[in-house]
């Protein structure tokens, strides 16, 4: 990390970050102090952060958590690709969680040079129309946000649930960086702040980019309304409501998904076009769409699911999972899972089907499985104000559950729920909603739930013939130290400042 690397090929738009290796390091060099001189130069920045937001919307920074919860399991087909994370074999000298650590870092770190290199020409008003200055802070809006957004990302996976109860307790949260200064002195390296301290940095980010939008969108509103590819003050509320979830705070969490829904902006997309939604990247409830094209692609989160000989998949989903769908009125069923023949015993088997890929980011023949990221959709608004719901306002709750599943299940019925019974609907309907979106071992460990992942597939007992034995039958108690991921060995040989900092159980 911090060793901090200066993103040189951030400058081009249309750098990502790879599926495999996670690379963020620079290709070519750059003068640091020279790179960013004029109103140009910040665009060029913020485009390739935005970039790297796309990258980590894609790909494994996705499926990752995933394939170690209960939704999936691994077939003999995956040739031990992410083979750690389906077995539960987590380490911390594992090569994929330095990657993702180092990776994350890389963009907070230019991140950080953006904001930094902005402000001198913020400063110089007389060089400056009024169109550069609104420009400038809009990009300084939206690189406080993309950090913020890293923060949350590195926390969900490296960092305890935040507690009232631990928020102030010493090295729980992240190593916290908000300037732009590289070293090679260990010395000069943080170590692990508080909960508290992390969120603090969280939401004083995500306000300046609220308040910075705010202004921006008085005077251009291109950015509310759906599909944006660019960020918007409803984007920043959708996360704001997510983060307040995870972290308890029912309250906030309802009046900030609500304020998204009440918006009428992004309804939710009508079961005639729910599919075309996965297979085009379009949907009236998308709020908030990083832009992707054929020469400008993410990473491919489909292609761990799907091959591109359309025989054979890495991991399919579980029979728990298939099992929670009305088969015949759900659109999700059918969008989601599609019957295959597997291997050269063509078994019959449901593949997850969720990102297909869309035809118009194609490069040849062959799929590629890439479609553009959905970082916030209306539906997750709906779970989150039910669920925040469920105490203070069950009628609202069962409002806003029902509400979703009219437009999900044909021929719906309302149906009204009350204590435990509320409850589980709605968490086994943002299941069915949410299903690899990188969700869901998140909402096991904020619900305290353990998993047994269930190696039976009775819809086809010879299944069992390509199920993995390391992966079939894993289970995590709820307590279960793998919930949260180890700091990087090299992280704390590193910096001595991390010594004694390592994550509980490694």
């Amino acid at each position: 990390m911090i060793k901090k690397y200066f993103v040189a090929a951030l400058l081009a738009a249309g750098t990502v970050l790879t599926s495999c290796d996670m690379d963020l390091r620079p290709i070519g060099s750059l003068d640091d102090q020279t790179a960013i001189q004029s109103v140009n130069d910040c665009l060029r920045f913020r485009n390739g952060l935005y970039s790297s937001l796309r990258g980590l919307t894609t790909g494994s920074y996705v499926y990752a958590t995933d394939l170690q919860a209960d939704e999936f399991h691994a077939t003999t087909y995956y040739g031990n690709r992410m083979g750690f994370f389906t077995s539960g074999n987590i380490l911390s000298s594992d090569g994929d969680i330095t990657g993702y650590w180092s990776s994350g870092y890389s963009v907070i770190n230019s991140a950080n040079y953006l904001i930094e290199r902005m402000q001198p020409l913020l400063a110089n008003e007389e060089g400056l129309s009024q169109e550069d200055r609104d420009a400038l802070a809009r990009y300084n809006a939206e690189a406080h946000f993309i950090r913020a957004f890293v923060y949350y990302w590195l926390t969900q996976r490296f960092c305890e649930d935040y507690s009232s109860e631990t928020a102030q307790a010493a090295h729980k949260g992240l190593p916290l960086v908000t300037v732009y200064n590289p070293t090679g002195d260990s010395g000069a390296y943080p170590g692990r702040s508080t909960q508290d301290e992390t969120y603090a940095l969280i939401d004083s980010d995500l306000q300046i980019a609220y308040d910075g939008l705010s202004i921006f969108e008085q005077d251009d509103q291109s950015c509310l309304a759906p599909n944006a590819s660019y960020l918007s003050t409803y984007a920043i509320r959708a996360f704001q409501a997510r983060i307040a979830l995870q972290k308890g705070d029912n309250a906030t969490a309802l009046n900030y998904a609500q304020e998204v829904i009440n918006s009428g902006l992004y309804p939710l997309t009508e079961i005639a076009d729910y599919t075309t939604m996965w297979t085009e990247d379009e949907g009236s409830e998308v709020i908030f769409r990083p832009f992707m094209a054929a020469t400008e692609l993410g990473n491919s989160t489909g292609s761990t699911y799907l091959s591109y000989n359309l025989d054979n998949a890495d991991y399919i989903p579980t029979s728990d999972v298939l099992n929670l769908y009305d088969k015949e009125r759900d659109i999700r069923f059918s969008t989601f899972f599609t019957q295959w023949l597997l291997g050269d015993q063509q078994i019959e088997a449901r593949v997850f089907h969720k990102y297909p890929g869309n035809e118009s980011l194609k490069t040849s023949s062959t799929p590629n499985y890439m479609n553009m990221p959905k970082v916030f959709r209306t539906s997750e608004m709906y779970l989150i104000a039910a669920e925040a719901a469920i105490e203070s306002n069950p009628t609202l709750a069962n409002q806003y559950l029902n509400d979703l599943r009219s437009k999900r299940i044909e021929g719906y019925e309302a149906v009204t729920y009350s204590g435990t019974a509320l409850r589980d609907a709605i968490r086994s309907e943002r299941q069915k909603e949410l299903v690899g979106e990188g969700f869901r071992l998140f909402d096991l460990r904020r619900w305290n739930l353990g998993f047994s992942r269930n190696p039976d597939h009775p819809e086809n007992p010879d299944i069992a013939n390509i199920m993995v034995p390391t992966s079939a039958g894993v289970s995590y108690a709820a307590d279960d130290h793998r919930f949260v991921w180890p700091i990087p060995s090299d992280e704390l040989q590193t910096n001595p400042q991390m010594a004694g900092q390592q994550n509980p159980g490694y």
